[in-house]
């Protein structure tokens, strides 16, 4: 048996799960306004491994998100996986926060484009088709009543920042699910078993979140 512990930090939601095989059988979170992560995450770990009736060493592999989001978030949660993957000689997986995301859409046609809030009218987006196929890497940038109208198919947005999107994003194949707002570690044990399946892992000493901070910005053209 393959137990992988997955940790999401990178947004306000402090997530922790334990999966068995690809399979979340424990999951802890809590997304507050204050980024609790400090207090929660090492809490929360260890409630999930004495709930799942395992002890840190039957764990094969530590799965972290890598980003992109809070930089503070981020930080917190790979320092530590990577201090866990010291201690217990088990390699690091590193997991796209964006596809943690667009996987709780599970839709059977069009795109699902996850959004991570940044502020005013930026985000941090990627998009995938309903097979969770990457179709657009990972981008940080400004929406606007423009962005995005170029896909025909059914777009299915999903991520925090829905209330402001809506306001620009009105064409009529444009669906919000904002049921969905934040990446959930629950969400990461199918992609995570299917890394360590692989041997796609980072190295625990090298690897750094994927904070994507700059934005690209342009002006706007005089009329």
């Amino acid at each position: 048996m393959s137990f992988i512990l997955n940790i999401e930090t990178a947004t306000k939601n402090c997530s922790v799960a334990i999966a068995k095989n690809g399979e979340t059988i424990l999951c802890k979170e809590i997304a507050e306004e204050g980024y609790s992560h400090a207090e929660k995450l090492h809490v929360f770990i260890e409630e999930v491994i004495a709930e799942a009736g395992i002890s840190v060493q039957d764990l094969v592999a530590i799965a972290v998100g890598q980003g992109p989001g809070s930089y503070t978030g981020l930080r917190i949660g790979v320092s530590a996986a990577k201090g866990l993957c010291y201690a217990l000689n088990i390699p690091l997986i590193a997991v796209d926060t964006l596809l943690t995301l667009a996987s709780q859409a599970q839709v059977t046609d069009g795109k699902i484009i996850p959004m991570l809030d940044a502020r005013r009218m930026e985000v941090y987006s990627e998009i995938f088709n309903a097979n969770l196929e990457v179709e657009r890497a990972i981008q940080a940038e400004v929406i606007d009543e423009h962005s995005f109208e170029s896909i025909t198919e059914t777009v299915y947005f999903v991520g925090d920042c829905a209330e402001k999107a809506k306001a620009v994003l009105t064409r009529e194949n444009f669906i919000f699910l904002e049921a969905i707002k934040y990446p959930s570690a629950r969400a990461m044990s199918k992609i995570s078993f299917d890394k360590y399946q692989k041997s796609d892992t980072v190295d625990v000493a090298y690897f750094e979140p994927y904070y994507l901070k700059d934005f690209m910005m342009t002006t706007p053209s005089k009329k």
